[in-house]
């Protein structure tokens, strides 16, 4: 039986898609499609039911899938064992998956650096306003809001970040004055859109004042920092995104900060693979070097390694 068959039907099991077990392979779907086609064959069976969302694992298919990831943990042992090459340099793909403003702001710019001193690595950043779930394999190193909570995960607590509530210095100056709590009532507020939060870590405006009025409510972090900037209303934003921005000005400072936690995790097999080593070491790297920026008052704290870690 041809490993490479069944590598694509594991990617189109996580994936769901074509297009996307594509993406995640960097060939064409229709070689995704090709390649189920010939599995399936030869095997005699379905193992995909085609709907118009995407495709959906058959009762034989969910059968094969546990076997086929095993032989990948296998694999990947091997891959783990295996010396490598003189001079090889870092090689493959790592995937990264992490929330939207933490993924853009924070990480993306050092890893196209990153990338660019290792031209055999291939890295991509799912930078998504949504989990990345990394039971699924859609991502080989997750960066979460909360703590993993089962499954030999390699799982370490990257940092802390602050939130503060911030207005547009515009929006403040056509606006009666906010000097405590209470000043909140008639003012209009920015938020996500509460039955499509993916964390309960998000909720934080239930701690604060429950608005009565919304000018934008977004599932993306990115839009309502550009909508409060554009004069819109009040928001809670991360300090490393609204911060350093000169069109905000932050409100109640002894009354509206929060703190949230960022856990960076792995699947604990991967562990020994210099190249995800490397990613992790440097994810690790790049946040201890911006601390001041992710919690601006605190005192920065030393980062921990790949050494430094637990297993969930």
């Amino acid at each position: 039986m041809d490993w490479d068959n069944l590598r694509y039907f594991l990617e189109l099991a996580r994936a769901g898609t074509l297009v996307s077990a594509a993406r995640r392979l960097g060939v064409d779907h229709t070689t995704v499609a090709r390649r189920i086609q010939a599995l399936e064959k030869e095997m005699d069976t379905a193992l995909f039911s085609r709907e118009s969302g995407g495709h959906r694992l058959t009762e034989a298919g969910r059968r094969l899938q546990p076997q086929v990831e095993a032989m990948e943990g296998a694999f990947r042992a091997v891959e783990s064992a295996a010396p490598p090459a003189p001079d090889a340099g870092l090689s493959g793909l790592v995937r990264i998956g992490t929330t939207e403003g933490f993924g853009t702001m924070m990480l993306a710019p050092q890893l196209a650096q990153f990338a660019k001193a290792h031209p055999k690595l291939v890295i991509d950043l799912l930078a998504m306003p949504r989990l990345v779930h990394l039971s699924r394999r859609e991502a080989d190193i997750v960066i979460s809001l909360e703590r993993p909570a089962r499954g030999p995960v390699l799982m370490s607590r990257l940092c802390d970040y602050a939130l503060h509530l911030y207005a547009s210095h515009a929006y403040l100056a056509s606006h009666p004055p906010i000097a405590m709590r209470e000043d909140l009532r008639g003012h209009t507020f920015v938020s996500y859109v509460d039955d499509l939060l993916f964390s309960k870590e998000l909720q934080y405006l239930d701690e604060l004042y429950r608005p009565d009025t919304f000018a934008l409510r977004s599932t993306s972090i990115l839009a309502q920092h550009q909508a409060v900037a554009a004069g819109a209303g009040i928001a809670v934003l991360p300090a490393f995104l609204a911060g350093p921005d000169p069109r905000l000005a932050r409100l109640l400072p002894e009354h509206a900060s929060f703190t949230r936690t960022f856990w960076i995790s792995m699947p604990a097999e991967a562990r020994q693979l210099p190249r995800m080593q490397a990613v992790w070491n440097f994810v690790r790297d790049t946040v201890d070097r911006q601390r001041a920026l992710l919690l601006p008052e605190a005192t920065a704290g030393p980062g921990a390694s790949l050494r430094d870690h637990s297993q969930a």
